[in-house]
């Protein structure tokens, strides 16, 4: 009898766990729902799990929550979608309590539910608890509400259909602002489950009291809703209706409301179509570039490319071209710092003659930037100017100032720049690059900050790929190896970096004839951190040389490594003679 019960212990554990005082214990009870509801059956979990969780809907809302998201998926559990709408009670509660990431859940799961009912128990179940949620005296129960309508309205009769449009436009006139705010989000996707016929008439009355709110908080919900609804609508209703909205919201009084307009810039014009563009939200455009709140212009600027492909390059040079020459000049960094992250791909847009002309000084203004950042998001997009203008004048014009930005104070600026330098030597080629960008690349070996160090060892490897191993050999090996000499201890480590990354890309020849005699010096160096790291390089040279250098060469050095005063030396030095141990037995 004891085995039968066995396998039912853990299910009343989770089941008594339900009721525990401790918080960690009811969650961790409740995230295995499923488990309890397996082993209930499909008729117990409905007659006794499901109105238990019913009653249960002022537990800690980290609880709720858990248990929201776990009924949204309990279909199977309680006997398939025949008997869905016992769900129904348990998630009702839950989207009347005050935690709103709770009463989200909650009708997320109703949503997924009331998908998969029938439509007979949409009717008689899902229908009454969304016109219940809709009057309820609580405001969450109403915000719940707004959520669901779009679920409920599907399968509906004729009648039903006429009052849930009637409760929606209720809920959109609320006294309470969130229940406003939630109507303004919800109105797109109620929208979509709308006969066409009642669009003009019924939803966009309720779009333009939205519209019209006093709060902002609930303008700018609708600003999201103009491109939903105007994709919904004729094109010469969307004209009609929706056009002279976004027009009014790009001059609202609220700047969050024309921060929004900025924001879903590209999604209303696309809802408009190309004609109304160039000539009503072209203006529109402008206004918000030269907005007096900062965070409207930096909205619209890093709007700028993908508003100008909509354009003609007439217009973009004509328009928008001498508003971004002020941003780029912009007194907040912020204004500068978004224009710099899309202006390149601009470049495309208007040609290589408007590039030239109209672009790069205003590329070259922004290299310049005080802000690193800003000069940190036009380093990074250059190559979309490089396919444009090509690479001669990209060298005499950006060169230089990326030559200086390569030394600039911010290291993140100069980490930039190294990133780049191999692309950069792949479109100038080896005579260019050594003239100009040569010295520099030894030059970060010995920088002040790790990150800059590392790229530059990193940098040598990804040259010595594009270049070749004979120029390696003729430009960058004779300085690396000259490093190991250094009197500071971290430039000697980076030379020994530098060795490790390139060595593979060097070859077995280069490596015994140059690398193996400095590493193997190396390995005398006073301080036991070099000497660890040689064990380290030595170990990963095993692969790139033969078996005769193996045993001659690096096994002796380690040896003698591992005999070091320095217990790291000493583990590392170990290490790398078991690799070649067991390389040896493979």
């Amino acid at each position: 009898m004891a085995m039968v019960d066995e396998p039912l212990y853990p299910i009343a554990v989770l089941i008594d766990e339900l009721k525990n005082d401790d918080i960690q214990l009811r969650l961790n009870s409740i995230r295995r729902l499923s488990t309890i509801a397996r082993a209930l059956g499909e008729e117990r979990t409905r007659k006794e799990l499901i109105p238990f969780l019913s009653e249960n809907s002022d537990d800690d809302d980290e609880v709720l929550l858990a248990m929201a998201g776990e009924l949204g998926v309990f279909i199977p559990f309680v006997g398939g979608v025949e008997h869905a709408h016992v769900l129904l009670p348990p998630l009702e509660s839950l989207c009347t309590v005050e935690e709103t990431c709770v009463r989200e859940k909650a009708v997320d799961s109703l949503c997924k539910i009331g998908s998969e009912m029938r439509e007979s128990d949409l009717v008689d179940s899902f229908v009454p608890l969304v016109k219940r949620l809709a009057a309820g005296e609580w405001f969450a129960a109403r915000v719940s509400a707004c959520g669901l309508f779009h679920v409920a309205y599907q399968g509906c009769t004729d009648v039903l259909k006429t009052e849930l449009r009637s409760i929606y436009n209720q809920l959109c006139q609320d006294d309470m602002p969130m229940v406003r705010r939630a109507a303004a989000t919800n109105l797109g996707k109620f929208a979509t489950t709308l006969e066409s016929s009642y669009l003009n008439a019924e939803i966009m009355t309720m779009f333009d009291d939205l519209t019209k709110d006093e709060q902002d908080s609930v303008r700018l919900l609708a600003v999201e809703g103009c491109a939903a609804l105007g994709k919904l609508l004729e094109p010469q209703d969307c004209v009609a209706r929706v056009l002279p909205v976004i027009v009014n919201f790009s001059q609202d009084k609220s700047w969050r409301v024309r921060y929004m307009v900025a924001n879903q810039l590209y999604e209303l014009c696309e809802a408009v179509g190309p004609d109304c563009t160039k000539t009503d939200l072209v203006p529109a455009y402008v206004r918000l570039l030269q907005d007096n709140e900062a965070e409207v212009r930096i909205a619209a600027a890093g709007k700028v490319t993908k508003f100008c492909q909509l354009l003609n390059p007439e217009l973009s040079i004509q328009h928008i071209l001498p508003c971004v020459k002020d941003l780029s000049s912009d007194s907040s960094q912020h204004v500068r710092s978004a224009l710099a992250s899309v202006i390149m791909g601009m470049a495309p847009i208007l040609g290589k003659d408007s590039t030239i002309e109209h672009l790069l000084p205003i590329f070259l203004s922004l290299l310049k930037d005080e802000f690193p950042d800003v000069r940190l998001n036009i380093i990074s997009k250059l190559d979309q100017v490089n396919q444009v203008i090509g690479i001669d004048l990209l060298s005499q014009s950006l060169l230089p100032a990326i030559v200086e930005l390569a030394e600039d104070r911010h290291w993140r600026v100069r980490l930039a720049i190294i990133e780049y330098v191999p692309l950069l030597a792949s479109q100038l080629g080896i005579g260019f690059f050594d003239d100009k960008l040569g010295a520099l690349c030894m030059q970060w070996l010995q920088d002040k900050v790790y990150s800059i160090r590392e790229a530059g060892a990193n940098n040598l490897k990804r040259l010595a790929e594009e270049f070749g191993s004979e120029w390696a050999m003729q430009h960058l090996v004779p300085q690396v190896l000259e490093m190991v000499n250094n009197p500071h201890y971290l430039h000697r480590m980076m030379a020994l970096r530098a060795i490790s990354l390139m060595a593979p890309v060097m070859g077995s020849e280069i490596t015994c004839s140059k690398f193996l005699p400095v590493v193997v010096e190396a390995s005398k160096d006073r301080v036991p951190n070099i000497k660890f790291n040689v064990a380290k390089l030595l170990q990963s040279l095993i692969p790139i040389v033969d078996q005769s250098v193996v045993d001659k060469t690096i096994r002796q050095c380690l040896v003698d490594l591992s005999e070091d005063p320095d217990v790291d030396v000493r583990y590392f030095a170990n290490q790398a003679l078991q690799s070649i141990n067991g390389a040896a037995v493979a």
